[in-house]
């Protein structure tokens, strides 16, 4: 076989796998999506009807994931859970890349003694445990929806400064900004109109990235009981409900963590993706 059918083989054979990929991504975002969205539609039951004659009951017609300790159908709680889980991944990502591109641009584009200070700042909270950070914030700001987005959105944006610092500062020596500055340009033009839609590429793949972060982070504190309160639900809650019932009933921690582990899958392998797709130097080095 020659060289170059062999190379043709090859990029067929990754074409393939790509797609494959992209797939399995798009369906499981997308069935998640849906589910999020058409909650009462899909559920077969409100997440907190109780039936007291099927307590621990194991899967069946009737409830196709079995129930929990209060007779409630673990199929509806996972369906609601869904959209709490999305919910914040989604909205603390947001919130996150809002406040780190906020800080990370002025970092980079003012530049001198502000970019030393701000940086040395960002990395004394930088050397902290994620983890850690996000339980005793949201300790401070309490529980609920809003209270992990908040806590979870500021231990995420110092990862976003860190990459929008390092793009601007990448991209405003460049002649074509000199050119812009030179016309007598202000800096609210040069900042907005020709740096940061240059980082607009890197900050998709990591909205990619920080979604299934969030996702984690709320499933996490969910799980250890600094979460949402009964009788409202999530992946992580009901981890946790599960995790105490695991020598006897598996199922109840079976089904959710099977949907944060397929979602972050999806999410991260999407990333992986568009960070190849929007970097076209990055299957290059890493055929080298």
């Amino acid at each position: 076989m020659s060289a170059g059918s062999s190379a043709d083989l090859t990029f067929d054979m990754r074409a393939r796998r790509v797609s494959g990929l992209s797939l399995f991504n798009v369906a499981v975002i997308g069935a998640v999506v849906l589910v999020a969205l058409l909650a009462p539609l899909v559920a077969p039951y409100p997440y907190d009807a109780q039936d007291t004659d099927a307590l621990y009951a194991a899967p069946s017609s009737a409830h196709w994931m079995g129930t929990d300790r209060l007779g409630r159908d673990l199929l509806s709680r996972l369906v609601y859970g869904t959209r709490t889980s999305l919910l914040v991944g989604l909205a603390s990502a947001l919130v996150a890349l809002v406040l780190g591109t906020a800080y990370g641009a002025v970092s980079g584009y003012v530049g001198g003694t502000v970019d030393r200070l701000l940086m040395r700042g960002l990395e004394v909270l930088y050397a902290l445990p994620d983890l850690l950070l996000i339980i005793l914030l949201s300790i401070v700001v309490g529980r609920g929806v809003p209270g992990m987005i908040l806590a979870i959105s500021l231990v995420g944006w110092m990862t976003v400064a860190r990459l929008v610092r390092g793009e601007i500062l990448r991209w405003r020596e460049r002649p074509f900004v000199e050119a812009v500055r030179a016309s007598g340009a202000g800096h609210a033009r040069i900042l907005f109109r020709h740096l940061l839609p240059q980082t607009v590429g890197p900050l998709i793949v990591t909205l990619t990235f920080r979604i299934p972060a969030g996702i984690l982070a709320e499933s996490t504190l969910s799980f250890v009981g600094l979460g949402i309160a009964a009788p409202q639900t999530s992946w992580g809650s009901l981890a946790g409900e599960g995790w105490s019932a695991l020598k006897f009933y598996p199922h109840l921690i079976l089904f959710p963590s099977l949907a944060i582990f397929l979602t972050m899958l999806a999410f991260n392998l999407l990333g992986d993706q568009l960070r190849d797709a929007l970097d076209p130097t990055a299957g290059s080095h890493s055929s080298s």
